[in-house]
């Protein structure tokens, strides 16, 4: 594409699996543009960032799911047939299966599962913790709930440590992508079962309950989903609840870095809680880019982009934009005080509007949820922070901080003080702060 900058290297894959949530930004800030090309997998990409690339990116219909991304992440995360590879019409179809159980009611149901399943699970919190574990099995047992999946036919240990392959795998290649493709296939056939239990009768998961639902759905053409492709919706429910586990990590990470925020979530503020849930959303690494293979011709910013050409915009570049955020590199919950809602300017779980777009439905669920259960660890309980590693590498994808953020002595806010730390703590390239021995919350 003439006059759009391109990355010196023959092909940039290498680069780009080195570099991670930062190779985009970085190079925007190099060639000074919002667009610049380059080869992946030896295929020409067209890299764009920023709050015009996403209004431009997600206009509805200009941008198919089909074809951009590699097979094996595809199926690690949406997985063919599933609502994100739909288009138009089909898509919206589809979609409104999930905005409708994803709606405000259905929201304040999957939260309070969720608070549920920390006062069940909490109380077994002994010896060392590590945080990012406990969460993905605390909102599996949410999800599974929530969705009315019965817990003796959901074997949460095992569907946790399958989402989290998933989850974890979907970034890489080799053997981590491998592991989750291999708990993704046995997880399927567990969802199957589910579907086909509801329908022939043997499974009452509830009137109203996304199982049913989603047993229950059909597509314009009057047939109910294929079961195949209704276990793979129920998978893309409860998947990514339990990815909302690294947003709780961050989450206590950021309020470790910030202890002052701690009394604030304590008092349960919604104000509070909300504005720091969107700060750490905006500040720390979930996705680093969303890709789409144009539909059709068109213009942006005076260059001509092709039907088929491959397109990536930067999500985690766009969330640092400094011509959106000041002092992007500070974490500061206040700059949320009076913002204006947007859909193209923080966009950490994609851009665009909600009903016409690839949009995440589950994005107002991941800021309630991220609200209640960030007040219940600020004011519920104490916990003591060893020295660990919590360097966050911004190479590995999806990345978390190193030590998966472990504490101790956990007990009743307020039931004794903990034992003193060992060492300094790190803090990584997305972390705010320097943490000090012996630090404890």
């Amino acid at each position: 594409m003439p006059g759009i900058p391109r990355d010196s290297a023959f092909d940039s894959s290498i680069a780009f699996m080195r570099e991670g949530y930062a190779f985009i930004p970085r190079r925007r800030a190099r060639y000074g543009s919002d667009l610049f090309q380059a080869r992946i997998m030896l295929r020409k990409a067209i890299f764009v960032g920023g709050p015009d690339a996403a209004r431009m990116f997600y206009q509805p219909d200009r941008f198919t799911r089909k074809g951009a991304l590699p097979p094996s992440a595809v199926a690690l995360l949406q997985d063919y047939g599933s609502v994100q590879l739909k288009d138009g019409a089909a898509h919206r179809s589809r979609k409104r299966l999930f905005t409708g159980l994803l709606d405000v009611q259905g929201t304040a149901d999957l939260a309070t599962a969720a608070e549920d399943a920390w006062a069940r699970e909490v109380p077994a919190w002994t010896g060392r913790v590590v945080l990012h574990d406990a969460f993905q099995a605390l909102l599996c047992r949410a999800a599974c709930r929530w969705a009315g999946i019965p817990e003796a036919q959901a074997d949460l240990p095992r569907r946790t440590r399958e989402f989290a392959a998933m989850i974890d795998g979907a970034g890489a290649v080799g053997p981590r992508n491998w592991r989750g493709l291999l708990l993704r296939a046995r997880c399927e056939r567990w969802a199957r079962g589910l579907v086909r239990a509801v329908r022939d009768g043997s499974l009452d998961p509830g009137s109203g309950s996304p199982l049913a639902a989603v047993a229950a759905h059909c597509d314009p053409d009057g047939e109910p989903l294929p079961v195949k492709i209704a276990a793979i919706e129920l998978l893309n429910l409860l998947r990514p609840t339990v990815a909302v586990a690294r947003f709780l990590t961050f989450g206590a990470l950021a309020l470790h870095a910030h202890p002052e925020w701690r009394a604030r979530l304590a008092q349960g503020d919604r104000g509070d809680l909300e504005r720091f849930a969107q700060e750490v959303r905006r500040f720390y690494p979930f996705f680093p880019a969303v890709g789409g293979r144009a539909t059709h011709d068109f213009e942006w910013q005076g260059h001509r982009f092709r039907k088929g050409d491959w397109v990536m915009l930067d999500l985690y570049g766009s969330n640092r934009d400094p011509r959106l955020w000041n002092d992007p590199e500070r974490f500061d919950p206040e700059r949320f005080r009076d913002w204006q809602p947007d859909p193209y300017t923080l966009v950490p779980q994609g851009g665009g509007e909600l009903g016409v777009t690839h949009r995440c439905p589950g994005e107002r669920a991941t800021v309630e949820i991220m609200m209640r259960l960030m007040r219940r660890l600020a004011g519920e309980i104490d916990y003591a922070v060893p020295a660990q590693d919590l360097g966050i590498d911004l190479g590995r994808m999806p990345t978390l901080p190193a030590s998966g953020f472990v504490v101790e002595d956990v007990r009743p806010r307020g039931a004794g003080k903990a034992a003193s730390g060992h060492e300094k703590a790190g803090a990584g390239p997305a972390s705010s702060s320097n943490l000090g021995r012996g630090d404890r919350i």
